[in-house]
């Protein structure tokens, strides 16, 4: 039997509507904050996320999905939005339209590093990008829409760390004095910190292994290193945040993941395991470092995967199907049909495709969770009229066979 690769996972019929309320939920809290949706090629020029995340990255370096396709061009699966989104911006001349460009996705990724819990190999990111402003009001904003949907999907038991890593200007000085507090121990770094020192010694505070987060306690802080301008903004992002009563942590030891971030970045935090659940930050050399002009942005992306997994059960219940038309007999499926087809532009109605007796009929629809069933049989069809029946509480009435009288009826005796 041929199995699906490690690291993927196949959303069956009883889960999708996690994934479908989720992304409801946040594309209606995009949109209302003005937001349109976006969507990208599923692989791009390995070139772009060489530029766009950084060579130094974990992601470029061990996690991309890369391959020649058959003209011989380097291509890569898609690990991140952002650089893929920058590019269309740029590519369809975006810049010249209004501005700032408002976007949100909700797209598969691809990294090959370690599954665990909630991680796959191909996941899922929801995010959202705001192309064309240096304001902090814009990282105010994107923050308290990231606090809104979280706080719109019920989870509780997350809470917001913010940090400034500053422009390339002060982030130069402060890179000097981390690379002479590091350089002190560096033998005792792992090989990859090792070949990060010279060229970006800040991606070795974003290390994992357990050693290399002990010898970098006591580092130096970037934000005593922020310039006037970065700090600056940085005071006006927690002013903002305290106006709207968005409750954070400042935590120096944010740097994230990838190299195009500047100023502001931000992660919503678990508290039952510590792991991260959304995050983002300013990006606002990246739209000139891919080719465009320069442009101030900022942006966030949630694993979707994570999010349906801190959701409470309760708000994730499955929805329940309205109708099962049950046949009394074969010859009456038919009839049974029309009367689902005339249903089906009001509910979600099944009806018997399957052979099945009329005993085995109800058994079904107790299955799948109908909520009301109709009879048709001879007296149905001479009498036009039939019976509605709640599942759950048993209560039966009597309604005329067409659907106004159904939909009347349902509104008059159940709803």
């Amino acid at each position: 039997m041929i199995q699906k690769p490690k690291g993927t996972k196949d959303v069956l019929q009883d889960e999708i509507y996690n994934w479908i309320y989720t992304e409801n939920v946040a594309s209606c809290i995009f949109e209302n904050y003005g937001f349109k949706e976006i969507r990208i090629p599923t692989f791009e020029y390995t070139e772009l996320f060489e530029r766009g995340v950084g060579d130094t990255t974990d992601v470029v370096q061990k996690e991309m999905y890369t391959f020649n396709d058959k003209g011989g061009r380097s291509i890569t699966l898609r690990p991140e939005g952002t650089a893929g989104i920058v590019r269309s911006f740029i590519e369809n001349g975006l810049s010249s339209k209004l501005l700032p460009f408002k976007a949100y996705y909700a797209m598969p990724m691809f990294r090959y590093e370690n599954v665990q819990k909630g991680r796959y190999r191909e996941f899922n990111q929801i995010g959202a990008e705001i192309i064309g402003t240096e304001s902090y009001m814009a990282d105010v904003e994107l923050i308290s829409m990231a606090d809104k949907l979280l706080n719109e999907l019920n989870l509780k038991d997350v809470y917001l760390t913010i940090n400034s890593i500053g422009c390339p200007k002060c982030r130069s000085n402060y890179q000097k004095v981390l690379k002479e507090f590091i350089e002190k121990n560096i033998d005792e770094y792992c090989n990859t910190c090792k070949s990060r020192l010279e060229k970006n010694p800040m991606r070795i505070l974003d290390c994992k292994e357990k050693r290399c987060k002990e010898l970098n306690k006591g580092a130096p802080v970037i934000l005593d290193y922020l310039c006037k301008e970065c700090k600056e903004h940085f005071e006006n992002v927690q002013n903002g945040l305290n106006s709207l009563g968005i409750k954070y942590v400042i935590d120096s030891s944010i740097v994230r993941g990838l190299d195009y971030y500047t100023k502001t970045v931000f992660e919503f935090i678990s508290k039952i395991d510590g792991y991260t659940v959304l995050a983002g930050g300013r990006y606002d050399g990246l739209v000139k470092e891919l080719g465009g002009i320069d442009t101030p942005a900022f942006g966030f992306a949630a694993g979707e995967e994570r999010l349906i997994s801190l959701i409470p059960q309760e708000d994730l219940q499955d929805e329940q199907l309205e109708f099962y038309i049950v046949s009394m007999e074969e010859k009456y499926d038919i009839e049974a049909m029309k009367i689902a087809n005339e249903l089906r532009e009001y509910f979600s109605v099944q009806t018997n495709i399957s052979s099945r007796s009329f005993n085995a009929q109800m058994k079904y629809a107790n299955k799948i969770n109908a909520q009301y069933t109709i009879v048709i049989g001879e007296n149905e069809i001479r009498s036009k009229k039939c019976k509605i029946k709640e599942m759950k509480t048993g209560k039966e009435v009597e309604s005329k066979l067409d659907v106004e009288s159904i939909l009347n009826t349902l509104d008059e005796e159940f709803m």
